[in-house]
C-alpha cells in the first residue's frame, strides 16, 4: 500500500479543509482517528441500534441515503474489519436492488437516545437475501453535535397504506415533511482511478432547529452548514462530485422521504449571513424525489434539542 492509498483523506476534503485553514492540524488528527479496523467500543455499539443508515450508489450512479431496520442485534461484528447486517431495506428505498457484492456503502449507527454516532466506509463483501457484510475500509467516531435526543419504540404500520410515489419536485406532502424536519441524513460519494481508503460512498447526519432546511421552490433546497468536526466529509465529497441523495424519516409518520439532485456549496455572501451560526450554505437542487408513506416501523418522540443549537437561528424569509 502507497502513502497515498493509505491517506484517510481525498482531494476534494483536502480542498475544503485548506479552504477554511485546518487542513495542516486535522491531517495530523485523522491518521490517528480513522482506522481500517473497528475499535471494541464500535463492535460493541453497533449492535444496540434499532436502525443504521446506509449511503450508497443506485444503478445510475446516483448516490442515495437509506435506513435499514431491525431488533437490537441485527448488526453485528464477526471481527475487527468486518459489519454484517441482517437487513434490507423498505419498501419503496430507492437502494432496493443496489445493495451487492462489490457496492461502496457508506454507514452511519446514530443513537438518537444517547446522541451517540459512529461511521463505517468499505465496500461489500458478501450479500444474501437476509442482508450483507462490509469491510472496513475507514472507521472513526463522530461528535454529539447538533444530534436532537429521541427516544424510540417499534410500532406496526398498516400495510394498507403503504405506497411509494416517484416524482420530479416537491409536492405538498414532501414540503410538509421537509418543513417540519430538525434532522435528515446525506449520502455522498466519491470516486477515483485509483482506489484507497477514502474512495467511495459517505452517509452524514445533519440537524437544526425544525424548519431549518429552506424550501425556495419546488426543485430547491437550501441549508446551513454549522461547525463540526473539520474532516469535512461530505462537503469534500460535494467538492468534487455534487450528486448526493438526502433522507427525512417522518420519526412519528413512519413516512420516508428520499431526494436526488446535486448540491452546490455557497461559501459566503448575504445569504449565509442571514442564518446565524451558520458558516456556509448548501444549495440543493432536486432531480428526482421518491415519498414512501408509512414503511418505517419505528416511532420516535423529540425529548431533547440539541444544546449546541441554542446559538442558530432561523431564516428571517
Amino acid at each position: 500500500m502507497t502513502a497515498a492509498d493509505d491517506a484517510p483523506f481525498h482531494p476534494g476534503e483536502l480542498e475544503v479543509q485548506s479552504r477554511v485553514g485546518v487542513r495542516e492540524k486535522i491531517s495530523a488528527i485523522g491518521q490517528r482517528v480513522i482506522r481500517d479496523v473497528m475499535p471494541e467500543q464500535h463492535r460493541e455499539f453497533f449492535p444496540q441500534l434499532p436502525f443504521i443508515l446506509v449511503g450508497a450508489l443506485d444503478a445510475a450512479g446516483k448516490p442515495w441515503a437509506s435506513m435499514l431496520v431491525g431488533a437490537p442485534g441485527f448488526i453485528t461484528s464477526p471481527d475487527p474489519r468486518r459489519l454484517h447486517i441482517a437487513a434490507q431495506p423498505l419498501p419503496g428505498d430507492p437502494l432496493a436492488d443496489s445493495l451487492r457484492v462489490g457496492a461502496d456503502v457508506g454507514l452511519l449507527g446514530i443513537e438518537l437516545h444517547t446522541r451517540r454516532r459512529n461511521r463505517l466506509n468499505g465496500p461489500i463483501i458478501s450479500a444474501d437475501e437476509r442482508g450483507f457484510s462490509v469491510r472496513v475500509a475507514q472507521s472513526f467516531g463522530n461528535c454529539p453535535k447538533y444530534i436532537n435526543r429521541r427516544g424510540y419504540q417499534f410500532v406496526e404500520r398498516d400495510p394498507r397504506r403503504a405506497r411509494a410515489r416517484t416524482l420530479d419536485r416537491l409536492d405538498n406532502h414532501a414540503r410538509a415533511l421537509i418543513n417540519n424536519a430538525d434532522t435528515f441524513f446525506i449520502a455522498t460519494h466519491y470516486g477515483s482511478a485509483e482506489r484507497s481508503r477514502s474512495h467511495g460512498a459517505d452517509v452524514s447526519h445533519r440537524g437544526g432547529k425544525m424548519g431549518f432546511v429552506r424550501i425556495d421552490d419546488e426543485r430547491t433546497l437550501i441549508w446551513p452548514d454549522f461547525v463540526g468536526n473539520y474532516l469535512f466529509n461530505t462537503l469534500g465529497n460535494l467538492q468534487r462530485n455534487p450528486q448526493a441523495g438526502l433522507m427525512f424519516p417522518g420519526f412519528d409518520s413512519g413516512d420516508m422521504l428520499y431526494v436526488s439532485g446535486r448540491g452546490e456549496i455557497v461559501w459566503d455572501g448575504d445569504e449565509v449571513r442571514t442564518y446565524a451560526g451558520a458558516q456556509r450554505l448548501v444549495r440543493f437542487r432536486i432531480e428526482r424525489v421518491v415519498h414512501s408513506e408509512a414503511t418505517l416501523p419505528l416511532q420516535w418522540q423529540l425529548e431533547e434539542y440539541s444544546p449546541f443549537l441554542e446559538p442558530t437561528g432561523s431564516w428571517s424569509g
